[in-house]
């Protein structure tokens, strides 16, 4: 059994696609400010990926077995849309889908202002959850309960 983190902590994945007798994610989002250059989007995306593959391992599919029987690694079989969003608009995103009771990967953007991940640390432990600002959220979860926080936004250009 692997272990897989929700928003109430870690849980085990129990057989038959469910995590701690709920079913296992079907919708994964990554909203990203959509003032960022692109460089900065770009390595956003990649922390919050990371994150979210470490978070949930069961996401991650069955290696892919080309025609010269070479594997190549499994990937996300759900898709994860990339979504546009202002600073602003992260923050409220963030909370709505805490509040939904989705798993919620969360980028401040001191992890783009410091050197190394114990000043981000030291950093990050000086501001209350409600004054950190985010280079982007992604939202892990159900379908219909994402749909509804991000249905508005658009796709990342």
């Amino acid at each position: 059994m692997e272990t897989v983190f929700r928003p109430d902590g870690m849980v085990q994945q129990d057989a038959g696609g469910s995590v701690g007798g709920r079913e296992l994610p079907s919708r994964c989002v990554i909203v990203l400010d959509k003032d960022l250059p692109v460089g900065k989007l770009a390595n956003a995306a990649a922390v919050i990926a990371l994150t979210i593959g470490q978070r949930h391992p069961a996401l991650v599919g069955a290696p892919l077995v080309d025609a010269s029987g070479f594997a190549h690694p499994g990937l996300i079989p759900i898709g994860v849309a990339m979504l546009a969003a202002s600073g602003v608009e992260l923050q409220k995103l963030r909370a709505d889908a805490l509040a939904a009771g989705c798993d919620v990967v969360d980028f401040p953007v001191q992890g783009q202002m410091t050197k190394n991940y114990e000043e981000f640390q030291s950093a990050v432990v000086q501001i209350p959850v409600e004054s950190l600002q985010y280079l982007g959220v992604a939202l892990i979860g159900q379908k219909k309960s994402i749909a509804r926080i991000v249905g508005k936004l658009e796709l990342l250009a």
